[in-house]
């Protein structure tokens, strides 16, 4: 098989993956055109139609999806492969591509990057930040962090921070206008500043336990955000009630700028983890990251 048609069969994997040539064009680096005309070639050779195109999607043809999976899987251990070679250098290289959600990018993985990019220059780490489930394989991810409960059994999955917990937060100023809830139940009666989950679109029942009991309350209040940083933000503006992790409060609990209530109702829960699937273990630059990640107590 020549150069050109390997070129031709990843352009056309892009394209399929991305569903969009203009997306695919951008992972390539080439312009949309440009792998239009490597895609209507390629049909040309085989003489078959591989993609059916709208003014709206893309989408594989009966033998663009029998090509593509027979192909695909292929190509990425190629690129596996490719990486691994990378332990024949003097330093690990390549670039690495996570899905997290913003609370674990600004208490663990900035910190820890910050610390393990200048020691391995050749390696790049894209974040992308989402609080939502994420398919990491489906998405082309190295590696994504969700809580350990959350992460898939068929996953290998690393812990690389503690146990950590929510906490029910409000201004001085707020607790000065209304008398702080002695019980969970009591939050009905307060301004509360919302949660809606991105994956499944609802607002997010803030969960409660104390001496084994388990109790989930759906609160109310005029605002509501989709990601914890504006949340804790709206809380410091004096807005109500805000349900946040603590490690991010506790700067502005020590400075007495927000206080905590339900302390003891407030359970903690499992630490992040680093998860990814079993052919990540090949790559020198994934496994530096791993362990520069990992939790040690």
């Amino acid at each position: 098989m020549s150069r050109d048609e390997l070129s031709d069969l990843s352009a056309f994997i892009a394209v399929a993956n991305e569903r969009s040539f203009t997306k695919a064009a951008a992972r390539l680096g080439v312009s949309a055109s440009a792998i239009s005309h490597t895609i209507r070639a390629l049909e040309e050779r085989l003489g078959l139609r591989l993609l059916t195109r709208t003014t709206r999607s893309v989408s594989t043809t009966e033998a663009g999806e029998r090509l593509f999976q027979s192909i695909a899987p292929h190509f990425e251990q190629i690129r596996t492969e490719l990486d691994a070679l990378s332990e024949l250098r003097d330093k690990p290289a390549g670039t690495i591509r996570i899905s997290s959600g913003v609370h674990a990018v600004e208490t663990i993985l900035r910190p820890r990057l910050a610390e393990f990019l200048p020691e391995f220059p050749d390696i790049n780490v894209e974040v992308s930040v989402n609080d939502g489930f994420v398919d990491i394989v489906g998405e082309h991810f190295d590696a994504g962090v969700r809580l350990g409960e959350a992460v898939s059994k068929d996953m290998i999955a690393v812990r690389i921070g503690p146990d950590w917990r929510f906490v029910v937060v409000g201004t001085p100023g707020y607790f000065s206008r209304r008398s702080p809830p002695e019980h969970p139940s009591d939050l009905t009666n307060h301004q509360c500043i919302n949660l809606r989950l991105p994956s499944a679109g609802g607002l997010y029942a803030w969960e409660f336990e104390k001496d084994g009991r388990e109790l989930n309350v759906k609160v109310s209040g005029q605002l509501g955000f989709d990601s914890i940083m504006p949340i804790l933000n709206a809380a410091l503006d004096g807005h109500g009630l805000a349900y946040v992790p603590e490690d991010l409060a506790l700067s502005h609990i020590q400075a007495g700028r927000l206080r905590m209530v339900l302390t003891d109702w407030c359970p903690y829960i499992q630490g992040y983890h680093l998860y990814y699937a079993n052919r990540r273990l090949a790559a020198p630059a994934f496994a530096r990251l791993v362990d520069a990640l990992r939790y040690r107590q």
